[in-house]
């Protein structure tokens, strides 16, 4: 299998990496269960959610550390359900970088390559090429220990860049940075996948992480997907509450629909930036109580309670003239809101739901 050069997802072709009703489970419980979906090569895949919704067994499933009850997994159009992780032709970068602390950078980075016999040649060949695209020059001879934990994250995706491998699962691997670290890195994994064409797997609890590398989100809980797609679909069309709640930050206020007014019962999603306060003269469709501001520097949020709503807010440019307790009027244009069922699953009354034709991108449900 050969890797291309700075290539976008390829959309149109056969899926490169595709799991048909996978199940993997212990005692019933945990793991996934029933899970479809496909890869397209050279795209960043995402997948999401909370602790224990199996994301992580999803992406063993794939390394070939778990082996699937039910189901086949499929790379390259290569059935590799039982084959041994070492078969798969990929890479993995690890949370906990997964270095030798005993071996020099140089040396952790060319252990793959040692062990697959490559000659030396082309190994220091190699080793150059892939410091140069992390960014780790002069930093050779130094052992892990001598790296901050940015760098190390570096040595883990200069090993990963060395093995040539189409194929890169990463599991979690930012979540030892501090904040700034971890916006560095991230502009440096995309910079790399979209560089080398790589086709990456990415596990995440983090949604802003998620939405900014991720050409596609697979958002689970439970084992299941719950919905896929770019991250725009993600956030501005959730399937149901649960999507609408943990994609975004802020996440979409969720309002009772008849607080609104709707004789047809379930609730309605609207995002925070929609939300405004009613001018003069104008019948406001809500009023809430403010019960908390945060200056932002360039915006205040407002916190916002309401006997019939969770999660609503209003976002205001500037530093905010309210005070804790105070009344507010809102308008939540008709149409930016979302409707969803009792179910809490959106309903085809939503004019976005028609539009969009209902298509999963990378996975289905």
């Amino acid at each position: 299998m050969s890797m291309g050069m700075g290539m976008g997802p390829d959309t149109g072709a056969a899926p490169f990496v595709e799991f048909q009703d996978v199940t993997r489970q212990w005692g019933g419980q945990g793991g996934v269960a029933g899970v479809s979906l496909s890869v397209p090569r050279g795209a960043f895949v995402s997948v999401l959610g909370p602790s224990g919704c199996g994301k992580s067994t999803l992406l063993r499933l794939l390394a070939g550390l778990e082996t699937p009850e039910t189901g086949m997994i499929l790379i390259d159009g290569c059935d590799v359900t039982h084959a041994p992780a070492s078969k798969r032709g990929l890479s993995m970068v690890f949370q906990s970088y997964a270095l030798f602390p005993h071996l020099s950078v140089a040396e952790n980075i060319q252990f793959g390559l040692k062990v697959r016999r490559v000659p030396a040649a082309d190994r220091a060949r190699q080793l150059a090429e892939a410091v140069a695209m992390v960014g780790l020059e002069g930093y050779e001879r130094r052992k892990p220990s001598e790296l901050s934990g940015g760098q190390r994250q570096r040595v883990a995706l200069a090993r990963a860049v060395v093995s040539r491998h189409p194929l890169c699962l990463m599991d979690e691997p930012l979540s030892n940075l501090d904040a700034k670290l971890r916006h560095s890195v991230r502009r440096d994994i995309k910079a790399l996948q979209r560089r080398l064409g790589l086709t990456v797997v990415y596990v995440t609890h983090d949604q802003s992480e998620a939405m900014s590398l991720s050409d596609v989100v697979i958002l689970m809980r439970d084992g299941r997907i719950v919905q896929s797609g770019t991250p725009q679909a993600l956030y501005e069309r959730p399937v149901n509450v649960f999507a609408a709640e943990f994609v975004g930050d802020p996440p979409m206020a969720v309002i009772e629909a008849a607080a609104l007014g709707s004789p047809d019962g379930g609730s309605i999603g609207v995002r925070l930036e929609h939300i405004r306060a009613s001018g003069a003269g104008i019948a406001p469709d809500l009023t809430a109580i403010v019960s908390g501001i945060e200056f932002l520097g360039g915006h205040t949020r407002l916190f916002l309670d309401h006997p019939q709503a969770r999660g609503l807010g209003l976002i205001l440019d500037g530093p905010a003239h309210h005070a804790v307790g105070q009344t507010i009027d809102l308008t939540l244009p008709p149409e930016c809101r979302v409707l969803f069922d009792g179910q809490d699953a959106r309903t085809e009354k939503d004019p976005a739901v028609l539009r969009d034709g209902n298509r999963q991108t990378a996975a289905s449900r």
